[in-house]
C-alpha cells in the first residue's frame, strides 16, 4: 500500500491538491545514458511502485473474486468499450499486405482526436487541466500508427496513463484489485482485438525473452494471483484443458491461450 498511502488525494477527507502544474510529455529518453537519468527518477520509482503495490494487492486472488467497483473503475471501463466500439466501426481493408491493416491508422486517427475528451469524461471537472498530460498516455497505449505495431512498450504506457490517474487522486487506494481485473483486463481484451483486426506486428519482439511477442505486464500480475495456489503448477501451463478449465480466473493462463490461438506449432 505504500504507493497509494502516499499519494495526495487518496483520502476521502484529503482535498485534492492546491498547487498542480500539469504539462504535456515529450520524449525524454533518446540515447542509452537517458535511461540512468530515467532509473534515478522519482518519476520511476512512482511507476514502478505502482506496479509493486498492484503486484502485491492481486496476490493469490481470482480474476472472478469480488471486488470494489468505484465510479471512476466504471469510466474507464467505459472509455476502454468506446475504443472496442470503434473498432467494429472501422473494419480492415482490402490491401496486399498481409500484416498491418492500414484502416487501424483510421482507427488510431479517431482516438488521436477524442483523447482529450475521453480522459475528461473519467476524472473530475476540477482536475480538467490534467487531461492533456493524462491523454498522452492514453493515446501511446494502443500502438503505433506509422508502423501500425503493438508492443510492451505500449502497455507500458498504459500502465503510466493508470498510475497518473492515481497520482491525481481519481484512482485510490481501495481500487487495487479493480485496476487489474477490471480496467487492465479489459485493456487486454481490446489489445488482442486490435492485434488480430488489424493484423498489428509486434513492436521491438524479443521472443526470446517472453512469451507474448505483445504483453508482458499479465505475466507478472498473472504469476501473483497463482501464488500459492493448492493445484496449478508450472508444468501445467501447457496443458490444454487446464488451460480451457481456468484461464477465466487467471490472467497468466488467459495469456497463455490467447498464444495458442495465434501461433502455430508446438507451444
Amino acid at each position: 500500500l505504500f504507493f497509494f498511502l502516499h499519494l495526495p488525494g487518496t483520502s476521502e477527507e484529503v482535498a485534492p491538491p492546491v498547487q498542480q502544474c500539469f504539462v504535456v510529455p515529450k520524449k525524454e529518453i533518446n540515447v542509452v545514458s537517458d535511461m540512468g537519468k530515467w532509473k534515478r527518477s522519482q518519476a520511476y520509482a512512482d511507476y514502478m511502485g505502482f506496479i509493486l503495490t498492484l503486484n502485491e494487492g492481486v496476490r493469490g486472488k481470482k480474476l472472478t473474486c469480488e471486488y470494489k467497483v468505484s465510479e471512476p473503475i466504471e469510466k474507464l471501463v467505459a472509455l476502454l468499450n468506446t475504443l472496442d466500439r470503434w473498432i467494429d466501426e472501422t473494419p480492415p481493408v482490402d490491401q496486399p499486405s498481409r500484416f498491418g491493416n492500414k484502416a487501424f491508422r483510421t482507427w488510431y486517427a479517431k482516438l488521436d482526436q477524442e483523447a482529450e475528451k475521453l480522459v475528461s469524461a473519467v476524472i473530475p471537472k476540477h482536475l480538467a487541466d490534467a487531461a492533456p498530460e493524462v491523454a498522452v498516455y492514453l493515446k501511446e497505449s494502443v500502438g503505433n500508427s506509422t508502423r501500425i505495431d503493438y508492443g510492451t512498450g505500449h502497455e507500458a504506457a498504459f500502465a503510466a496513463f493508470l498510475c497518473c490517474l492515481c497520482k491525481i487522486g481519481v484512482l485510490r487506494v481501495d481500487d487495487q484489485m479493480a485496476i487489474v481485473f477490471k480496467v487492465f483486463n479489459r485493456y487486454l481484451e481490446v489489445m488482442r482485438k486490435l492485434q488480430k483486426t488489424y493484423r498489428m506486428e509486434p513492436a521491438g519482439s524479443q521472443g526470446v525473452w517472453g512469451l507474448d511477442d505483445f504483453q508482458f505486464l499479465p505475466f507478472i500480475w498473472g504469476s501473483s494471483q497463482l501464488i500459492d495456489h493448492p493445484s496449478l503448477e508450472p508444468r501445467h501451463f501447457v496443458d490444454e484443458k487446464v488451460v480451457n478449465e481456468n484461464h477465466k480466473d487467471f490472467m497468466f493462463l488467459e495469456c497463455i491461450l490467447f498464444i495458442t490461438e495465434v501461433r502455430n506449432g508446438r507451444f
